[in-house]
């Protein structure tokens, strides 16, 4: 695939990257998310959506990407060191991505993380709310019953609009991803795909995936392991491998590494960039309208 050579038997590693990365470039990668001018009268911010399973790193994606950009570890969205078996997510809230001068052009949406229990995790009802930019900021999610009237927004706007859904999968979890939350993610898919809404996988703990990528992040494009998860959440969840961002999140850091920023920033483009294609589409179809 991608023209990559062949290798001994039994090798973890392909002979050359199978994807290029700006190693070198992280500089000139915030500086083209800094320039981004989102050209629609009606949206302020480019609106992303951050879903999957609990546990999976959707709050520490968030504030791995702040980290990136300020050039110190941040914190913003609360994270639990202490268990994995419930979300500690249990509101609606955006998130602003700053660098050390502005608040960039573009926001996060974390919510509850999904669970394969009726009663744990965020409703798909809620989520498909949130595609369509329904649901209200600070809505505290109740597993139990989806949202109701008031909660919900009467009618929807282009700026809480959601321009790109992004499912959050961890790695080394891909091949025990609960049938109830494939059938949600599925589910999720459906609606977001019928809202003609872009998605894109974030596959986080590659370091927990593989041996190789731990020792270092720059063999991630080699390891035979990372690119035979990123197929498989390519198949369980129906996004294209292009549009399948390895990373790894900070988390017991104290300081910024550049490999791990430069990763994060150059997924945060192509999302950014596939979600302004949206926005302009949105932007086309406003002036059709008023044109007639």
């Amino acid at each position: 695939m991608g023209g990559t050579k062949s290798v001994p038997a039994g090798s973890q590693e392909f002979d050359q990257p199978w994807r290029e990365t700006p190693w070198e470039n992280k500089v000139l990668l915030k500086e083209n998310l800094r320039e981004l001018a989102v050209n629609h009268p009606n949206v302020k911010h480019v609106r992303i959506l951050l879903t999957g399973q609990i546990g999976a790193g959707k709050s520490s994606f968030i504030n791995s990407a702040n980290s990136a950009f300020q050039g110190r570890i941040t914190t913003e969205a609360l994270v639990d060191s202490v268990s994995a078996d419930r979300s500690f997510t249990k509101a609606y809230r955006t998130y602003y991505i700053r660098d050390r001068q502005s608040v960039l052009p573009f926001v996060f949406n974390d919510i509850m993380g999904l669970e394969s229990r009726e009663s744990q995790g965020a409703d798909p009802e809620d989520i498909v709310k949130c595609l369509e930019g329904l649901l209200k900021e600070g809505h505290k999610f109740n597993p139990a019953v989806p949202a109701k009237n008031d909660n919900y927004r009467s009618s929807s706007s282009s700026e809480n609009l959601t321009y790109c859904l992004v499912y959050v999968i961890a790695a080394d979890k891909v091949s025990m991803l609960d049938d109830d939350v494939f059938k949600k993610m599925k589910y999720i898919r459906q609606k977001a795909s019928e809202l003609e809404i872009p998605q894109v996988i974030i596959m986080t703990r590659v370091d927990e995936a593989c041996p190789l990528v731990r020792k270092d992040l720059r063999k991630i494009y080699t390891s035979k392991k990372i690119k035979e998860k990123m197929q498989e959440c390519s198949c369980l969840v129906g996004v294209p491998v292009s549009h399948i961002f390895p990373v790894k999140n900070y988390y017991e850091e104290t300081d910024n590494q550049d490999d791990m920023d430069v990763l994060i920033l150059r997924a945060l483009k192509h999302i950014v960039q596939i979600a302004d294609d949206l926005v302009q589409r949105k932007k086309y179809e406003l002036e059709q309208v008023e044109r007639a």
